[in-house]
C-alpha cells in the first residue's frame, strides 16, 4: 500500500475528529481553504501539511492568556479576546457546558483565569473571515 501526502475527505474528518460534513459544508467554503492537490476517487485531494496549517489557523483555539488568580466576568472573558462571546459563556453556563463560577459575590457571575483557560483548552474554535 502507498503511503499519500495526500488526504481526502473522510481521511480528514477521521484525523481532526470532526464530521465529514463539517469538512466538506464549512471548512472547504472557507477562503482560506487550500486548494485541491488533485482527486482521489469521488474526492478531491488535499495536501496534509495545507490542511494542518488550515487546522491551526482557523480552527484551533488559541490559548487565552489571563491572569490565572483574577476574577472576570463574561463581558471582561469576551474583552479579553479568548474567543468566544459573553453571552455564548451564559448560555453555556445554563446548559451545563461551561463551568460554574468561582464567584457570585454581588450576584455577579465570576471565573478566575485558571478556569477559563482550563475549559478553553476543551472547546474547539471556528473563525469566519468574511
Amino acid at each position: 500500500m502507498v503511503d499519500r501526502p495526500g488526504l481526502i475527505a473522510p481521511e480528514i474528518a477521521e484525523r481532526y475528529g470532526v464530521s465529514i460534513h463539517t469538512v466538506t459544508k464549512t471548512w472547504a467554503q472557507h477562503p482560506a481553504w487550500p486548494a485541491p492537490a488533485g482527486k482521489r476517487g469521488r474526492y478531491k485531494e488535499y495536501a496534509a501539511t495545507a490542511v494542518a496549517a488550515f487546522v491551526r489557523q482557523h480552527v484551533e483555539r488559541q490559548a487565552a492568556d489571563l491572569e490565572p488568580t483574577r476574577l472576570y466576568t463574561a463581558q471582561q472573558l469576551e474583552d479579553a479576546g479568548i474567543g468566544i462571546k459573553a453571552g455564548t459563556i451564559r448560555a453555556d453556563l445554563t446548559r451545563n457546558r461551561w463551568p460554574e463560577p468561582d464567584n457570585t459575590e454581588n450576584g455577579v457571575n465570576r471565573w478566575t483565569g485558571q478556569t477559563v483557560m482550563t475549559a478553553m483548552t476543551g472547546r474547539r474554535g471556528y473563525r469566519r473571515t468574511e
